[in-house]
């Protein structure tokens, strides 16, 4: 019996020192004596009873937190760990009481004032030191290149990892109404740029999205919106893309980004020709009939068979895709009936072919006159070739002729002319003056009855090139 009523003792003398170490510690923080309540925390945590409630965890995510604000040890290795110790405490009291309910007491409450204060300070100070290796990166080495580049990925991902906890424990402090803001913008922006910017990019999106879907606007939230409209558009969730796309313009109305639409966003996200020619298609796949995407399908194959660069090579596929290109302007044609813009590109195409194949032609002329004397026959070959290439020539100018006829009745309707339809209508008709020309000449050689016709047309042509003014 007396062994029984020792060992009641003994746990009741345990629970009551417990409880008054609870309340000593306690006062310390009060007096933010943070040092000496760690200390007497540390040998109270060995204590079984202590650690049986709550409070002990809380009081612990309180004192650590306190000191990881400490001026001596914030942004220090030192402040980062009394930092998370503090968070891995706070978790623990969350599991051992849901309710909280020890953050009624205003004491208490600093804990996790504390550590979200030192994960949004800690992860910002990582957040200009990554932002400053980027900028580094611009003036480095080829040699320093790789070792700034991998030390701004790890900058980046720790100031992620950071301002993530500090987005946690600014939800606690709204959702338990310690913070008096409806949502804090600052650290979801921050939490979202150092997400973009590390090894996990895509957990932007989920920062992104809270803001846009609050309308928060002001400097620099534009990005938001941006992002999450690129992204959308890139993951094929077009509603999503509209919906993003409707409010940053709503927010930004004077940014020209918002006013793009899908065919802009399929082109402007590719790197190369085959991204674009890709992207137009598999939207054109659902829309197959919409002008601005075969207008742009077009344009992007027209530039890659025409290129700037005349050394350039054009793709093996070449005939393929300009069976694509014509195909696609000329249901951009049948879209926007009055727009002459599909028929002009189709004929320059083509007229661009037949320069080539002139080019052809008058090369084989002057060579066939270096090999062969005066006053003797050309060869059969050189004769089979010469009308090889002006058969070849002819074609590409028949090709080109009835687009350019289609925009020259384009611009005859109209009763009035920009100056840029007058230089482009004066084009068209100059080239279908040309194609007459040369049919003239292929006929009268030939003596054929359609030379008179096609001297009517080319004088036609000419008359009408003289009346544009």
């Amino acid at each position: 019996m007396k062994k029984i009523l020792l060992v009641i003792t003994i746990s009741l003398a345990s629970l009551a020192v417990g409880a008054q170490n609870y309340e000593n510690i306690k006062n310390m923080v009060i007096l933010t004596q943070y040092q000496k309540a760690k200390e007497d925390l540390d040998k109270a945590m060995s204590n079984t009873k202590f650690v049986s409630k709550p409070e002990a965890f809380i009081l612990k995510a309180s004192i650590y937190g306190a000191l990881s604000m400490d001026d001596n040890k914030k942004n220090t290795p030192e402040g980062d760990q009394l930092t998370n110790d503090g968070d891995v405490a706070f978790k623990k009291f969350r599991e051992m009481d849901p309710s909280m309910a020890l953050l009624g007491d205003l004491v208490y409450q600093n804990g996790p004032i504390n550590l979200y204060s030192s994960y949004y300070t800690s992860g910002y100070n990582d957040y200009n030191a990554a932002g400053e290796l980027d900028r580094q990166k611009k003036k480095a080495t080829e040699d320093q290149l790789k070792t700034i580049t991998e030390n701004a990925i790890k900058k980046w991902d720790a100031a992620y990892a950071k301002l993530k906890k500090a987005v946690e424990y600014s939800d606690l402090l709204i959702e338990k109404k310690l913070l008096n803001v409806a949502i804090d913008t600052n650290v979801l922006i921050l939490a979202g740029i150092t997400a973009e910017n590390s090894s996990t990019k895509n957990e932007a999106i989920k920062y992104y999205t809270r803001l846009a879907d609050m309308k928060i606007t002001g400097d620099g939230f534009e990005s938001v919106y941006r992002y999450l409209v690129s992204y959308y558009f890139q993951k094929k969730d077009i509603p999503l893309f509209e919906k993003y796309k409707t409010i940053g313009a709503e927010m930004y109305p004077n940014s020209e980004f918002f006013t793009f639409d899908k065919v802009d966003f399929a082109v402007g996200l590719a790197t190369n020709f085959a991204e674009k020619l890709k992207a137009v298609e598999e939207l054109l796949a659902n829309d197959p009939n919409s002008f601005k995407g075969n207008e742009v399908l077009g344009e992007i194959i027209y530039d890659t068979l025409n290129p700037r660069d005349e050394t350039a090579v054009l793709p093996s596929n070449a005939d393929d895709l300009e069976k694509k290109m014509v195909a696609a302007f000329l249901k951009a044609g049948a879209a926007k009936p009055d727009y002459e813009n599909p028929y002009i590109y189709i004929g320059d195409h083509f007229i661009n072919k037949a320069v080539k194949v002139n080019d052809e032609r008058e090369a084989h002329v002057a060579d066939m006159k270096t090999r062969t004397k005066p006053g003797q026959p050309n060869s059969k070959e050189d004769v089979a070739k010469r009308d090889a290439l002006d058969k070849k020539y002819g074609d590409a100018l028949e090709l080109a002729r009835e687009p350019y006829e289609k925009a020259a009745q384009i611009f005859g309707a109209r009763t009035t002319l920009s100056p840029r339809d007058k230089q482009q209508y004066k084009k068209a008709v100059s080239y279908l003056g040309d194609i007459a020309s040369f049919k003239k000449v292929q006929a009268k050689n030939k003596k054929s009855p359609d030379a008179a016709k096609y001297e009517a047309e080319e004088k036609k042509w000419i008359s009408l090139w003289e009346s544009i003014k």
